[in-house]
């Protein structure tokens, strides 16, 4: 096998050496598969005209091609159809059942271009006749290193998407949300530790994830370990690891917690429920860097940043002797608080429709919306359970649901039967006509989606022209 030199385009680049190792990382493969060599170095010679960047690899046959793609990354492959052996036709579907991005370009002699149509329906991108125009050969591996960048870019474009889905933006335009995002902007800012207070389900680790993104460690690993989850006596070869015979059952070196995201993140959930002597470990860590794995001579350093989580006030364990002052103060350089979801009410409907559109086309469901008295109950709900509680709720009646929008027969039990013993609003006002009532709805939806009229008025289950209108009549101010 012999790698080949072309010709790449050069740019300007500020900082040219990191420039070009990412390029280089970057840089697609087209692989070059003759049994003539004077045809082969014809070829490449052809390729090393093109104005686009890419490698130049060769292979003598179609078993030696085979060899480099189990073991080495192709945009296109350029293959002649008959060759010793295997033919292109077997690469062709070797190729396709390997990676089916990758680019196949057949080259054909007069007489097996029936050959070269049937590779096309077996998913070949083109193919070029020999004797081939040089101009024409270095078009159509041009168009189809083109195909094959563009499909590569889309695919990590819906990649991308679907990462954001699972852990992007925390979703709400409440004043408590808003607060919390610009804490997390400071806190990305400084490379400091974290202690995140919040209920359960409250979104504690989608923030540390937050930090992490936004911040300069965000190329590098980001590790999340529930204290909680983990038994006392395991979670210190979890965090730091061992080493070979430090005891019985240790038959091999372990890399713990800290080490696998040395350069990026350790978040450390549920922190409040770590014991005693997990917590002296922590802080040696967090002073100096370094630590002990069960048995080793020698210290670990690393570099990590902590964040921490707790669904208890600390300070409070701390005066009943459960968790050490010191390691409270190294932790706590910085405190967010995540409102539980009944304290921003108004990011409910907001998160209502995220949830909705994340999960029905995951669960193959067509569903436009909910209906009002579905809304009106969802944002009346305490949620115990915090915005986790409320996206299984919307899963369940996705899956429940048999109509295009959803209504009040898939509620759960526990929503439809929850008695509030709060006062509403509603209850306190006189005896009033129906257009005072609706006025009053419709003041109350406005303020609660911060003026989002098309919202509002799906939430009403009216269409915006008829919101319009009612605003105007009423003389609402928004």
């Amino acid at each position: 096998m012999k790698q080949e030199n072309t010709k790449d385009n050069a740019k300007d680049n500020a900082d040219e050496g990191k420039a070009k190792v990412a390029a280089a990382e970057q840089t697609p493969t087209i692989l070059v598969t003759e049994d003539d060599r004077n045809m082969r170095d014809l070829i490449i010679a052809v390729l090393s005209e093109s104005a686009m960047k890419f490698k130049v690899a060769s292979a003598e046959n179609a078993h030696e091609a085979m060899d480099f793609l189990e073991n080495n990354d192709a945009a296109v492959v350029l293959t002649d159809l008959r060759m010793p052996g295997a033919d292109g036709l077997d690469l062709l579907k070797f190729v396709k059942t390997r990676d089916a991005q990758i680019q196949v370009v057949m080259i054909t002699g007069y007489g097996s271009v029936e050959s070269a149509v049937a590779a096309l329906k077996e998913g070949a991108y083109d193919y070029v006749q020999k004797p081939f125009d040089t101009v024409k050969l270095l078009g159509v591996v041009e168009k189809a290193l083109a195909f094959y960048l563009l499909s590569t870019e889309n695919q990590r474009l819906r990649q991308q998407r679907r990462a954001y889905q699972e852990s992007g933006e925390i979703i709400g335009q409440s004043q408590a949300k808003e607060l919390v995002d610009r804490l997390i902007d400071a806190a990305a800012t400084y490379d400091s530790s974290v202690l995140i207070f919040g209920e359960s389900g409250s979104g504690k680790e989608l923030v540390a994830r937050q930090i992490h993104q936004r911040g300069k460690r965000r190329d590098k690993a980001f590790v999340a370990i529930n204290c909680a989850a983990i038994p006392e006596n395991l979670i210190e070869s979890e965090l730091f690891g061992f080493r070979k015979g430090a005891f019985t059952g240790a038959e091999r070196n372990k890399l713990g917690l800290f080490e696998v995201a040395d350069g990026g993140t350790l978040f450390l959930d549920e922190i409040n429920n770590a014991p005693m002597a997990l917590q002296a470990k922590l802080l040696r860590v967090l002073q100096d860097g370094s630590f002990y794995p069960t048995g080793a001579i020698d210290p670990i350093h690393v570099d990590v940043r902590v964040l921490a989580a707790s669904n208890r006030q600390i300070p409070d364990l701390m005066e009943k002797g459960l968790f050490r002052e010191d390691l409270f103060y190294r932790l706590s350089v910085m405190e967010i608080s995540v409102p539980p979801l009944r304290e921003r009410r108004e990011d409910i409907a907001l998160l209502t429709y995220y949830f909705l559109n994340k999960h029905a086309s995951r669960l193959d469901k067509h569903i436009s919306g909910v209906s009002t008295a579905v809304l009106g109950t969802l944002m009346r709900y305490d949620w115990p359970g915090n915005v986790r509680e409320l996206e299984n709720v919307i899963q369940r009646m996705i899956i429940l649901s048999e109509t295009a929008h959803i209504d009040a027969d898939v509620l759960p039990p526990r929503l439809t039967e929850q008695k509030d013993p709060r006062g509403r609003a509603l209850d306190y006002l006189p005896p009033q006509s129906l257009d005072e009532v609706e006025a009053y709805f419709i003041r109350k939806t406005l303020r609660e989606t911060n003026g989002d009229r098309a919202l509002a008025a799906e939430i009403l289950g009216i269409d915006k022209s008829t919101l319009w209108r009612k605003v105007k009549r009423y003389g609402i101010e928004e």
